[in-house]
């Protein structure tokens, strides 16, 4: 219950609470945004969808969290960030009414695409902002209590917006008006969070102004630099690196499991039935997010219990065993069990992994450490989903594909586990 009462201790703050609403009215419009990109690339009556369509679906809304990552910190350090949380949302809403008219044009996917990744870069400054702000609004000694409740709080914001999105699917259909409908909703809500970040004067959220540092240019010369000075000083933090890895092994697989279950249910299950098949995936979704809640309340018991590194281990054997028997048998019944296995699995070793590199890595490392995190996290993600675009068949009933996330996962435990309980080397 120490997520209750994290919550309640810092919602005593006005600043925070303003700066929380911001945060949660733009990630269940997000939520809804995602939903609608979904819909439009893997579940429209209008076309046949593929494996490589839904590796190209899922970089569009998660590269450009990879690439423009470690770079827009450059930004967010420069500019007043209560102005980039007004004018974001506006930015925003203005590409997703101009996606709009283009999916109900009936544009070439490409282009929406395009539109997708512009409205989502400028998300990725929305969210660094959001991030970036929260020591402004919290005393230091409510730090802690404030990360651990506002990521966990987006998310689930995130989850009911795609619910929403669901239901706002089945009242406008799911042709392209359907489609041009949803993003213009996602537009509206998204617009609200500069309505509370209004209510924030202007230079509460920073950045402080410091005459030493670097012109941007030079700033962004030096991100590369950062990142292979991050990557090394990540080797000199074993327990950190491998935890990383973990994480990184679990998003690669989470993701092959992703694209197979897209096209198991576009296909396999319902016979090409587009309406079907998003009642089918969004059931999996639903009790992902329900994984992810309950991971969120077990992991602090269990890692205090097992310790972090049994309890990754743990997670990533019980992942793999129960994915190969709810999986292996292509029943429906199996796939929503297996996302809430691999949402308690995949959000237990995330939260071990945001506490290790937290704990272990130095604090002026800090940012760049999360900067090769984000750029992991993502990354694996669509790479795992070009993986499956090449083995996948088109009904999606694979046993290859369903062999590697079986076998990947406790192979994945055994490696991180050996790792970490390798002797420390002597120190000279």
């Amino acid at each position: 219950m120490s997520f209750v009462a994290d919550l309640r201790v810092v919602l005593r703050g006005r600043d925070f609470r303003r700066l929380f609403g911001t945060r949660l009215v733009s990630q269940f419009s997000d939520g809804i945004f995602q939903f609608g990109v979904a819909g439009f690339a893997f579940f429209s009556p209008e076309k046949q969808t593929t494996a490589l369509e839904v590796a190209t679906g899922l970089a569009v809304l998660l590269l450009p969290y990879s690439i423009l990552g470690p770079f827009v910190g450059v930004f967010i350090d420069r500019w007043s960030r209560r102005q980039i949380l007004v004018f974001a949302p506006m930015v925003r809403g203005a590409l997703l009414l101009g996606a709009a008219v283009l999916v109900a044009s009936g544009v070439p996917d490409p282009v929406f695409y395009v539109a997708a990744l512009g409205v989502l870069a400028v998300n990725r400054f929305f969210l660094a902002a959001l991030g970036a702000s929260l020591p402004h609004v919290v005393p230091p000694d409510r730090l802690m209590a404030a990360n651990a409740v506002t990521p966990t709080s987006g998310t689930v914001l995130t989850f009911v917006g795609a619910g929403l999105g669901f239901v706002l699917r089945e009242v406008f259909g799911g042709d392209n008006a359907g489609t041009a409908l949803l993003l213009t909703t996602s537009g509206v809500v998204f617009g609200l969070s500069a309505l509370i970040a209004r209510t924030m004067e202007r230079s509460l959220l920073g950045p402080s102004y410091n005459p030493d540092r670097p012109q941007a240019r030079e700033a962004l010369r030096n991100v590369l630099v950062g990142l292979v000075d991050g990557v090394r000083n990540l080797g000199r933090h074993r327990m950190a690196a491998a935890t990383m890895g973990a994480m990184a092994a679990h998003r690669f697989l989470y993701g092959m499991a992703t694209a197979l279950g897209i096209i198991l249910y576009r296909y396999y299950f319902t016979d090409g039935d587009p309406d079907a098949a998003l009642r089918g995936i969004s059931l999996v979704v639903a009790t992902s997010g329900v994984g992810y809640f309950l991971a969120v309340i077990i992991t602090p018991w269990a890692a205090e219990r097992f310790t972090i590194e049994r309890w990754v281990t743990m997670a990533l054997t019980a992942a793999g065993v129960l994915t190969a028997v709810l999986v292996m048998p292509f029943q429906t019944w199996g796939l929503p069990a297996a996302g809430f296995v691999l949402g308690i699995a995949g959000q237990s070793v995330k939260i071990c992994a945001d506490t290790t590199v937290q704990r272990d890595v130095e604090d002026t490392y800090l940012g760049r450490a999360f900067s090769i995190y984000d750029m992991l996290f993502n990354g694996m993600y669509v790479l795992a989903a070009a993986l499956a675009a090449a083995i996948l068949p088109a009904n999606g009933k694979s046993y290859l594909a369903a062999a590697i996330i079986a076998i990947g996962y406790p192979v994945a435990a055994a490696v991180y586990r050996m790792v970490t309980s390798a002797p420390e080397p002597a120190s000279r």
